[in-house]
């Protein structure tokens, strides 16, 4: 049924990302409950040369959210709307939360083949930015893509077909509207997460033999105490029972959305760049050396080192190549602008990609070179949006090389 819709909805208070580090404040804040309604904001705002963007759940670190003309959150279309169990897909509300969707999927014997540290945001947020857990025979959360629905440029819903998924994988919204997507699961499985403290001299050797025999890995490293935890997901009854030079402090099982994630309650501001596999440890100690000669007394949170199976997804930070990923965490109470810039130097000397949905200072110039299909992306792109619908001003930095 069409829905008519004869105004946008005014907004008077101002938006904020989790961590509160960016804030702005759209004209007109929209909450679809439907394809049609999605399509009639998306024509509005195209007749009155207004810009779109997609919120998500504001976990982006990153402008990509920032709307000073449409916000357009999606929770109102949430849930699982069909699957086939035997054929291991599901399609999805572009506005379900991770959590939830995990949930609601292990309910009918299915799961997503990964999750990242934290699981608040929406499928759609994290299709569009290549969000990842941790794996070196995993992809990121996009690679999960198969099809669904779209809102694009001209107020048209129209199905992401075969030919669009690489480049709608990682599109940050620059496409089009996700209304829904279908997803590629596996069976729901258990798995056993133990986490054990130990000393970057001790665990550092054994890194590159524990990601290959390990399903999940990552490493985080503490600044201050120069210590580091090792956290390992495997199936039950499978992976080592010791590490050397590491004591064992958490141990659970259970289904993996339950274990993947975990609730986080202090909130902070993020950089993360990827790098490829063979340069992650030479990257990994150049920055913790840095760290510890200019930084090491205001940085009082971890580093995070992680693993990311190669894709073929056009703006997906593990495009052709399998990927070491390495965050910068600061609490949001405390400045991080010196910090993160002065270690995102490094990143770039190793051919670091970075987050779409964290923080970076890099424009097209110098992204372009990064991204092999990176032509073809703005070419699509500007076929699906050549009025630019769906372009902030820092969408348009980011993609074109504008303003």
């Amino acid at each position: 049924m069409n829905i008519r819709r004869d105004a946008l909805h005014p907004n008077r208070a101002e938006m904020a990302n989790w961590s509160g580090s960016l804030v702005f404040r759209p004209r007109f804040l929209e909450a679809p409950r439907s394809e049609d309604e999605v399509a009639a904001i998306v024509r509005q705002a195209a007749r009155r040369g207004l810009k779109v963007r997609p919120t998500g759940r504001l976990h982006s670190s990153s402008p990509i959210i920032a709307a000073d003309d449409v916000a357009v959150s999606m929770g109102n279309m949430s849930g699982v709307f069909e699957h086939d169990a035997e054929e291991r897909w599901a399609l999805v509300g572009a506005g379900t939360p991770l959590d939830e969707m995990g949930r609601d999927l292990n309910d009918i014997g299915l799961a997503t083949h990964n999750l990242g540290d934290i699981n608040v945001q929406t499928v759609g947020g994290a299709v569009s930015t290549c969000t990842h857990g941790s794996g070196r025979r995993l992809t990121n959360l996009a690679t999960m893509l198969i099809g669904g629905r779209m809102v694009t440029a001209d107020g048209e819903a129209r199905e992401i077909g075969s030919d669009i998924i690489p480049a709608a994988r990682g599109s940050m919204g620059t496409l089009g509207l996700f209304t829904a997507l279908k997803l590629r699961l596996l069976p729901r499985y258990r798995l056993r997460r133990r986490e054990w403290c130990t000393t970057l001299d001790a665990c550092f050797g054994q890194l590159e033999e524990l990601s290959r025999r390990c399903r999940n890995l990552d490493m985080y490293w503490y600044p201050r105490s120069d210590r580091v935890k090792l956290r390992i997901l495997d199936p039950p009854g499978e992976g080592r029972e010791r590490i050397g030079g590491a004591r064992l402090v958490l141990e659970r099982e259970g289904w993996s959305n339950e274990v993947l994630s975990r609730k986080r309650v202090l909130r902070f501001d993020e950089m993360e760049y990827a790098v490829p596999i063979e340069a992650g440890p030479e990257c990994f100690l150049e920055i913790r050396k840095r760290i510890m000669e200019r930084h090491r007394r205001a940085v009082g949170w971890r580093v995070l080192y992680r693993y990311v199976a190669a894709d073929d997804a056009y703006l997906s930070t593990a495009y052709g190549r399998d990927t070491v990923t390495i965050s910068l965490h600061q609490n949001n109470t405390l400045p991080y602008g010196e910090y993160f810039d002065d270690i995102e130097r490094i990143f770039l000397r190793y051919g670091g990609r970075p987050h779409w949905g964290k923080k970076h200072s890099l424009g097209a110039e110098e992204l372009e070179p990064l991204y092999p299909r990176w032509a073809e992306f703005r070419r699509l792109r500007r076929k699906l949006d050549p009025d630019g619908v769906f372009l902030t001003d820092y969408m348009s930095r980011l993609l074109e090389g504008e303003g």
